[in-house]
C-alpha cells in the first residue's frame, strides 16, 4: 500500500460513514449526493485535523513498512469525520433557516 492509496481509502471510508449515519438518524439525510459531499470533506478535515498524533498515511507506511494499527485507527477517524460532518451541516441549515 502507499500513501495516496491510503489516503483514498480514507476519502472512501468517510463517504461510507456519511452515507451510513442517515439509517440510524433519518433527519441527517441530504440525498446521496450530499452526504457523498459530506463524506469526503469530512474524513479530509478530520484526518489532517488528527492525523498530526500519528496516524496520517506517512506514519502509517513509515520506512516502507505497513503499521495496521496506525491504519486501523485512520478508518475508523475517517468513518467518524464523514458522520460528523454530516452532524455538523446539519446543525448549521437548521440554525440557517431559522
Amino acid at each position: 500500500m502507499t500513501e495516496t492509496f491510503i489516503s483514498l481509502l480514507s476519502i472512501v471510508i468517510g463517504i461510507i460513514g456519511a452515507i451510513c449515519t442517515p439509517i440510524l438518524f433519518k433527519k441527517y439525510s441530504f440525498g446521496i449526493v450530499g452526504n457523498t459531499i459530506a463524506g469526503v470533506f469530512g474524513s479530509i478535515f478530520l484526518i489532517k485535523f488528527f492525523g498530526r498524533l500519528g496516524f496520517n498515511p506517512q506514519s502509517i507506511m513509515q520506512n516502507g513498512t505497513f503499521h495496521g494499527f496506525l491504519f486501523s485507527i485512520n478508518c475508523v477517524v475517517s468513518f467518524l469525520g464523514g458522520a460528523l460532518a454530516l452532524v455538523c451541516i446539519h446543525l448549521i441549515k437548521s440554525k440557517l433557516n431559522k
